[in-house]
């Protein structure tokens, strides 16, 4: 919960920063002294007035200045502030909250139209795909024999269908001259036809990428078309680079991400994972050029697990920027240390009961435990900390393994496990320990609801019930932050705070901790909490501003709640 701040401090606070004046604490007399010599000094760009603020019940305005907060007060003192050009925002008592930080966030690749337009049905059988191809391929360009990529298939209803016919055969059919790659939503499967597998030069006898894996049918031996996880990501890689006005139209679904993100009263963005081969670092730097980024980036550059290390280091260390003034951060990397458990490619401590990869019957890793270590240790060093992908319980202790390591070398930068859906009990106390954030995605009804009943097929019943335990974190009073993984769920941040409050005793456990999760908790994992995640004094002037005070409402009526405003840096960049 944030704390209150009294007039008088704040005040202090605004002199201080304005003169840089050190002395006693003022009292009330000085402060009215001190408001008019601040005022001299700093005239608002805005002053927001008629605002219930969180965190500051008794104050009902905040002024700004070039773009930072300098006072949070009552309204009449508040004016002194006031020049010929301040902009008086009246926000009719509205709800401020500071802006929402989305930790992990695909917001370039959530909006972005490259990824194809030919749709799939999700919960459709193998054979029952057929029509949606057939459609796919007369809505293509008819003319073209370039790729074609799509989305929306499931890779349980692909595999376990009666079908006398593999995937491969079937999209083959449909396909049989122009390469294909159909992704399925969470992004760790794809599905092909032999034209891309001849293209991406990979035949029966091609050994497994790190982290991947190329499905072959159990009867004849023969690739089935299916791909997991970065086996999948190189061939969606060749097919994304291939396309046509490859920079307009990553900037256009950019752009769109952004006025998405702005809508849901998000100012700070984590970079769910920047694939730098794809050019995308390019079309960051040419929004941050043009002015036109709504939000505060956090781009982390992604580790291709088959790719040398000194290589990938040489690139990191030129796009690295620590400058807090800039709207885009490159200072942490995004690297897997497993995949998914529908995969079978999640690490787990214990085999799985089934898997797609008897082969690996606890799951793969993108990184190796002792290479993670290693890249840990190199990125230090060239100022960088990591974002690390850990769903299984095994990847989670592996990678808080590589962070001990990089820690008993002295390394102090914030590090975050996002996804830790399972967490074996030794390994809950050691977040806390090691000062590493928990970052877990809650925007989806199956996990409010905790029915994770689909995971007993692959890990029994009684680690699918251990699964998506926030509480157990949240006890050891490790930090937590909550983020939406868009477009896998939902990127309201209203609906990942009501959910967290939905899940009951695995959940978060009131709204303060839930709004904290989502603000300044966020801030931490980034490294960025002396800039923003909270309203005070000397700290961005980033809010979300609601039509409803969410702190009286049941989780139902948070979720319904609507964002107004949107402010960056004291300017709106959304409104109702």
């Amino acid at each position: 919960m944030n704390n209150k701040l009294t007039l008088p401090h704040t005040a202090w606070i605004a002199l201080v920063t304005s003169l840089g004046a050190v002395s006693s604490v003022l009292g009330q007399d000085d402060t009215v002294v001190q408001q008019k010599t601040t005022a001299q000094s700093q005239t608002a760009d805005q002053i927001f007035i008629n605002a219930d603020i969180y965190g500051h019940r008794e104050s009902d305005s905040i002024v700004t200045h070039n773009g930072k907060i300098i006072f949070i007060g009552e309204h009449s003192q508040a004016k002194a502030f006031q020049g010929q050009n301040t902009d008086v925002i009246d926000l009719e008592n509205a709800f401020v909250l500071p802006g929402f930080i989305d930790n992990h966030n695909h917001v370039f690749e959530a909006a972005s139209e490259l990824g194809g337009n030919c749709e799939l049905d999700s919960e459709a059988i193998l054979e029952e795909q057929i029509p949606y191809l057939e459609a796919c391929k007369i809505n293509a360009d008819t003319g073209s024999r370039g790729w074609l990529m799509g989305y929306g298939f499931s890779l349980e209803s692909t595999l376990d269908s009666d079908s006398e016919y593999t995937p491969l055969e079937i999209i083959d059919s449909v396909f049989p001259n122009r390469p294909v790659v159909i992704m399925e939503q969470t992004s760790h499967s794809m599905w092909v036809n032999s034209k891309a597998l001849k293209i991406a030069r990979i035949s029966q006898q091609s050994p497994d990428p790190q982290g991947g894996a190329y499905l072959k049918d159990p009867d004849s031996g023969k690739l089935n078309g299916i791909l997991l996880d970065n086996a999948g990501d190189q061939i969606m890689e060749m097919a994304w680079n291939s396309q046509s006005e490859l920079f307009e139209q990553s900037y256009q679904g950019l752009m769109y991400g952004l006025e998405e993100a702005a809508a849901h009263g998000i100012t700070t963005i984590g970079d769910g994972r920047m694939y730098w081969k794809r050019g995308w670092y390019d079309v960051w730097l040419e929004a941050e050029q043009n002015q036109d980024l709504t939000a505060r980036v956090s781009l982390r550059p992604w580790v291709y697990p088959s790719m040398a290390i000194p290589s990938q280091l040489e690139v990191f260390e030129k796009m690295y920027s620590d400058d807090k003034s800039r709207l885009l951060l490159v200072d942490q990397v995004k690297m897997y240390s497993d995949g998914i458990f529908i995969n079978g490619t999640a690490k787990t401590l214990a085999p799985y009961l089934d898997t797609y990869l008897p082969q690996s019957p606890n799951g793969l890793n993108y990184i190796l435990p002792t290479q993670m270590k290693e890249w840990l240790s190199a990125l230090d060093k060239i100022g960088f900390s990591a974002h690390i992908h850990a769903i299984g319980d095994g990847a989670v202790r592996e990678s808080l393994d590589a962070i001990e390591s990089v820690r008993q070398q002295g390394s102090q930068k914030p590090y975050t496990l996002t996804h830790v859906e399972l967490i074996n009990d030794e390994d809950v106390p050691r977040f806390k320990q090691l000062n590493v954030s928990a970052d877990f995605q809650v925007g989806s009804d199956y996990v409010a609801r905790h029915q994770h009943q689909w995971a007993e097929a692959f890990l029994g019943a009684r680690r699918a019930k251990a699964m998506m335990n926030l509480d157990a974190i949240l006890k050891t009073d490790a930090n937590i932050t909550l983020s939406s993984d868009w477009n896998v769920h939902d990127i309201n941040p209203l609906v990942g705070i009501a959910n967290s409050l939905i899940m009951g005793k695995t959940g978060l456990t009131d709204i303060y901790t839930a709004i904290d999760a989502y603000t300044l908790n966020a801030a931490k994992s980034l490294g960025i909490e002396d800039v923003t995640g909270s309203i005070e004094v000397g700290k961005s002037a980033d809010f979300a501003i609601l039509d409803k005070d969410i702190t009286t409402l049941s989780a139902r009526g948070i979720a319904k709640t609507q964002v107004l405003m949107t402010v960056l840096r004291g300017d709106v960049v959304y409104e109702k």
